[in-house]
């Protein structure tokens, strides 16, 4: 396989999805356990499972994503190295 984004382009996303995922799943679960500082004041949301629910669904999309920009870095490795077999 050949990778579709550049070197340059998969790192990037990968090291932004992997923040990403670290702080969005802190922010869910502090709506998760109802923290006082995110649901205890008359304009913040009164369902924090609701809001802990779509935020661990933008999770999963940059796990997505990780996944995605890792693999075409590995790629690229792979293609800097001379394909599968190297015989050097």
């Amino acid at each position: 396989m050949k990778p579709v984004v550049s070197l340059l382009n998969a790192w990037s996303c990968a090291i932004i999805s992997l923040f990403a995922i670290a702080i969005l799943s802190v922010l869910g679960s502090l709506y998760k356990s109802e923290h006082h500082g995110f649901t205890g004041s008359e304009g913040e949301p009164e369902d924090g499972g609701a809001v802990a629910g779509s935020i661990f669904t933008a999770v999963f999309v940059y796990i997505a994503f990780f996944v995605f920009c890792s693999f075409q870095a590995y790629l690229h490795a792979r293609a800097r190295r001379g394909g599968a077999i190297s015989l050097s």
